[in-house]
């Protein structure tokens, strides 16, 4: 993991315990971090200016009203 990946990971389950399941578990924060993984990766890929506001525009979105960028 990068640390951008780590401190992602960590923040999520501070911001939303209601997520993290008594095991540790947090299945929403799992599918956070994939959908972030793939906006980044389409990101570096194509690497224009297109994807990177697609990605900003994802994680404002999801930022501004707590809830997951759309698949």
């Amino acid at each position: 993991m990068t640390a951008l990946q780590i401190q992602i990971h960590d923040d999520l389950r501070t911001q939303h315990p209601e997520w993290v399941h008594a095991n540790g578990d947090c299945p929403m924060c799992d599918v956070y971090e994939a959908r972030l993984a793939e906006l980044l990766e389409t990101y570096a890929r194509g690497g224009s200016d297109e994807s990177a506001a697609a990605v900003h525009r994802a994680i404002q979105d999801a930022a501004s009203v707590n809830r997951l960028p759309s698949a």
